[in-house]
């Protein structure tokens, strides 16, 4: 595109996305690498974090609502990495139903010549003939029609031409304006503010610098000012040209906008911010170490790289229907990191609208809560298991027997409660010590459950006492065969380290019946007939009556 080359000032088009479809030589010779280097990369990546927040959260929801920006000032990053102020301008068109977004950007001083290239013409128009009034005109209506203020200041630092925002800034007519001192129109404490770069400028020397302008309402502007000295053809300075900017709305959309970057950059907890459709647009530090994807891998990617697959499409269904209704959704999710890591999130998604009130942002928070949720499991563990052999202990064999009998009432079922004590443990303790009686008791649990199905359950209440849990077992011969199994491998003598030990046990058994009223009352059943079994010479087990 040979007359987007030719354009003096740098320039590229994007899609709606922000992706680069084409850039100038003039803009590569800002920010450096090559055409092919840019071409389909995020534009953002030309700018500082601040002028990327601003662009997301200000600029693109007026461009897509206007369909243009006109004089929004950002910082770009030249091919050395400084930040570079520039005002930027954007024009939407569309082609065969694809927008393309027109981006011009002025740098400060190369803008301010381009104004006074403009002004230099009036100059000149205003010493033409009568003939050229139509293009005096012209000139005058163009110098107005810009939105910065504009003034020429002869060397004697009289005013020779302002345009229309700047004598309205002061509060002055044109005639007013014409042959005044610069003193009197800023008065002398800014004058004496501004003299040293008033000094710069006609010393030959351009200025820039920012100024708080008490206004003649007494309200307070804020300004950019540009002094650019005026050399004639014999290189002598006639005076100095002023170009001021009023930026009082975007000095407050900066210090918000670097408010806003800071705790962007600063907050522990990780930020993700995408379009409708999932793909990130930004994240902060935070996200990234939490994910281990940097910012160039994660941003243009959609979020489902993060998908752990822990949840189902409903579960994402719902997230996405309260987002609809609600523009927030809260919860936590079950996500996975750049190393293949599944970890627990506390997550925040609020949907950001444009003042159309449509959904054109996505902002997620989230902190990792892995650690807290794996104490609790381990709280909840510990409160329902057995803390030496890991076995559920009486609270959760209750709970389970009571889930159990709830099925029985509905369905036929056959539930069967074997209570274990172990026969020869006290010996064990005794002659061994307290160790070795915990070594018997793990080892025990271990082979009782080598024993059962994944359906049946292993408790132990307490001592030496185990009861077993059988889910729908095939018949009371089968129950026997278990039980005769179970005291089989209980008598299968122990060594540790030399210290030879041998228990058996003596074991009641109870079946669930129409006449058993509580998970307590079979537990009483199946204790009553171990006692038998222990009555009758140990080692040997006993159907409830």
């Amino acid at each position: 595109m040979p007359t987007f080359d030719h354009l003096p000032c740098p320039a590229l088009v994007s899609d709606r996305w922000g992706i680069v479809q084409s850039v100038n030589q003039s803009l590569l010779e800002l920010v450096g690498d090559t055409q092919g280097g840019w071409l389909a990369k995020q534009m953002d990546l030309m700018f500082p974090m601040s002028s990327q927040i601003f662009l997301q959260t200000h600029v693109w929801p007026m461009l897509l609502r206007d369909g243009q920006i006109r004089e929004l000032r950002l910082q770009i990053l030249d091919a050395a990495g400084q930040q570079i102020p520039v005002f930027v301008n954007c024009q939407k068109s569309t082609h065969d139903a694809i927008d393309r977004f027109t981006w011009v950007f002025f740098v400060t001083i190369k803008r301010s010549r381009y104004e006074k290239e403009l002004l230099e013409a009036r100059q000149r128009a205003e010493t033409m003939s009568a003939d050229l009034a139509k293009s005096e005109k012209f000139i005058h209506t163009v110098a107005d029609a810009i939105p910065s203020m504009i003034a020429y200041w002869d060397k004697q630092m009289r005013c020779r031409f302002a345009n229309k925002p700047y004598v309205e800034w002061f509060g002055r007519t044109p005639q007013e304006m014409m042959g005044l001192p610069i003193s009197t129109v800023l008065g002398a404490g800014l004058f004496e503010k501004n003299l040293p770069y008033i000094k710069g400028a006609l010393a030959g020397e351009p200025q820039e610098f920012e100024r708080a302008i008490q206004k003649p309402d007494g309200s307070i502007g804020y300004s950019l000012a540009n002094y650019i000295p005026d050399m004639g053809s014999d290189g002598s300075i006639q005076g100095f040209f002023a170009l001021v900017t009023n930026i009082s709305r975007l000095r407050e959309a900066d210090a918000a906008i670097r408010l806003s970057a800071s705790v962007f950059k600063a907050t522990t907890e990780g930020i993700m911010v995408t379009d409708t459709v999932a793909t990130v647009i930004s994240v902060n530090p935070a996200f990234v170490a939490l994910t281990g994807y940097t910012t160039e891998e994660i941003v243009g990617q959609n979020a489902r790289i993060l998908k752990s697959g822990r949840h189902d499409a409903a579960f994402f269904s719902d997230m996405f229907r309260q987002l609809r209704e609600t523009k927030l959704w809260k919860g936590e999710v079950w996500s996975k990191g750049k190393d293949g890591t599944i970890y627990l999130e506390r997550l925040s998604i609020s949907a950001i609208c444009n003042e159309a009130g449509e959904v054109d942002r996505y902002v997620g928070v989230c902190a990792d809560i892995t650690q807290q949720w794996n104490k609790e499991q381990l709280v909840q563990h510990m409160a329902l298991h057995d803390g030496l052999t890991g076995l559920p202990n009486r609270s959760l064999l209750m709970e389970r027997v009571h889930q159990l009998m709830a099925i029985a009432a509905r369905e036929p079922r056959q539930i069967v409660l074997m209570f274990l004590d172990l026969d020869g443990f006290k010996l064990v303790n005794d002659t061994w010590g307290h160790e070795i009686g915990d070594q018997v008791l793990k080892t025990v649990s271990n082979r009782l459950l080598g024993l059962l199905r994944p359906s049946d359950t292993v408790a132990r209440l307490g001592g030496d006492e185990f009861v077993i849990l059988l889910d729908n077992p095939e018949s009371r011969d089968n129950v026997a065969m278990i039980a005769s199994r179970v005291i089989e491998v209980v008598n299968i003598p122990m060594n540790f380290d030399g210290a030879n030990a041998h228990v058996g046990t003596s074991m009641g058994i109870a079946f669930l019946t129409d006449e058993v009223s509580s998970q307590e009352n079979l537990l009483k059943m199946a204790d009553d007939a171990m006692y038998e079994a222990k009555a009758a010479g140990k080692n040997t087990f006993r159907f409830s009556n």
